[in-house]
């Protein structure tokens, strides 16, 4: 069976190497500190910005992404310190960091859709997108695609939702390989599993991107007013520098300028260096998320009382909303190549009164300004008086309870 060439072949006891008794702060143990400090740096700004977020949780429909999207460098400030404090498991730690990647792509992906559909009267996203023109697609102008037509919005989500599915069953199945001694990480040998698992990675990565930023620049225009660039950046640099940085120490690698030195070997020490670089960025990156992704845009009254924090961070952490969106999708899809195939051969191929809206079908939730008002919106009282719904004076929270206005005294 072929051996890994780039698999550790020093002995070197972790415990041993950071015998807390030893008085040696040689380089390494100096930077085992350093990630912590950064590590805890990141931790509370990170914790500082969700609990405002939190305090003013008056649009569950954005901040529940928005809380997703801030724990991003949490999460990779504290993975590069475990992954340089067991320098050994780095390759289990960084599979971990990567799968929250794709939730924190997809979770920015719906918050451009929430803010699309916020600029709409009827707080309705075909409705902000229907003067959209039918236009070429970037880097491939051959095709052309039309944003008012639901299609747009279902292919756009599955660009970037299947990388929330198969990122994380990439990370499974190479945790599960790495333990079986096949994956081999880094190496290009046709023997392992790292180059098969890399291209399908690097295929479903490049596609939610390309999605992202096929999104961005059709709803630019619209979006101007909510700073999307600066947000998509604050993402885009975690990626951009995990990416730039193990390319360069690999480069080094490979042309002898990193090499084993005793304690580690060259593998070790390249994971260890991307690894203390990450903890440092990941400071700077919080920092910069709270610039991107403000609280101060949800502290108006005119949005209504504040759901409570435990809502908030309870509704961060659960995914469900991704499943509903995939499973609405799934049924979009499924419905639409149905009614093309009993469609009859003459007239029309398709029935537009057996087709689901775009809201329908892609915001199921937000497809009625009630059910917007219900789960937060910019102008709650408004959107209800479209719909022939009086709300009481005396309570104008979120969870008012509407009154028809020919029941309303």
């Amino acid at each position: 069976m072929p051996t890994c060439p780039t698999a550790d072949q020093l002995a070197a006891d972790q415990a041993d190497f950071w015998n807390p008794r030893d008085e040696n702060w040689n380089k390494h143990k100096i930077g085992w500190v350093i990630c912590g400090i950064c590590a805890i740096l990141t931790t509370i700004i990170t914790i500082v910005n969700v609990s405002m977020h939190a305090r003013n949780y008056r649009v569950p429909a954005e901040q529940r992404q928005i809380l997703r999207i801030i724990y991003l460098p949490m999460v990779y400030g504290i993975i590069a310190f475990l992954s340089y404090r067991f320098f050994s498991a780095y390759t289990y730690y960084s599979f971990i960091q990567a799968a929250y990647e794709s939730v924190a792509l997809s979770a920015f992906l719906l918050l451009l859709i929430r803010y699309v559909a916020a600029t709409s009267s009827e707080y309705s996203a075909q409705d902000a997108l229907s003067r959209k023109d039918k236009r070429k697609m970037p880097l491939f102008g051959c095709f052309r695609i039309r944003p008012s037509k639901p299609y747009f919005m279902h292919a756009v989500k599955w660009a970037v939702l299947q990388y929330a599915i198969l990122k994380p069953l990439i990370s499974i199945i190479s945790i599960i390989t790495e333990a079986t001694g096949v994956l081999c990480d880094g190496t290009w040998d046709v023997h392992f599993a790292y180059p098969y698992l890399e291209v399908v990675d690097v295929i479903s990565m490049t596609t939610a991107l390309y999605g992202l930023v096929l999104f961005y620049l059709i709803t630019k225009d619209i979006l101007a007013s909510r700073r999307p660039l600066t947000k998509f950046l604050s993402i885009k640099i975690v990626i951009f520098l995990g990416i730039f940085q193990t390319f360069v120490l690999n480069l080094l690698a490979k042309h002898g300028v990193i090499h084993d030195n005793g304690y580690w070997t060259t593998s070790n020490i390249v994971k260890a260096l991307n690894a203390f670089s990450t903890s440092f960025e990941m400071v700077l990156v919080s920092a910069f998320m709270m610039k991107a992704y403000p609280a101060a845009e949800y502290t108006t009254s005119a949005m209504g009382e504040p759901r409570g924090a435990g809502k908030a961070i309870w509704d961060s952490i659960n995914l469900s909303d991704f499943g509903r969106e995939i499973w609405t999708s799934l049924q979009w899809f499924f419905n639409n190549a149905k009614s093309r195939r009993e469609a009859p051969v003459l007239g029309d191929v398709t029935n537009a009164d057996d087709q689901p809206t775009f809201d329908q079908a892609f915001l199921p939730s937000y497809s009625h300004s009630m059910n917007a008002y219900q789960h937060g919106t910019r102008d709650n009282t408004r959107l209800l008086g479209q719909e022939g719904v009086h709300t009481p004076t005396e309570d104008r929270s979120p969870n008012a309870t509407p009154v028809p206005l020919r029941a309303a005294v």
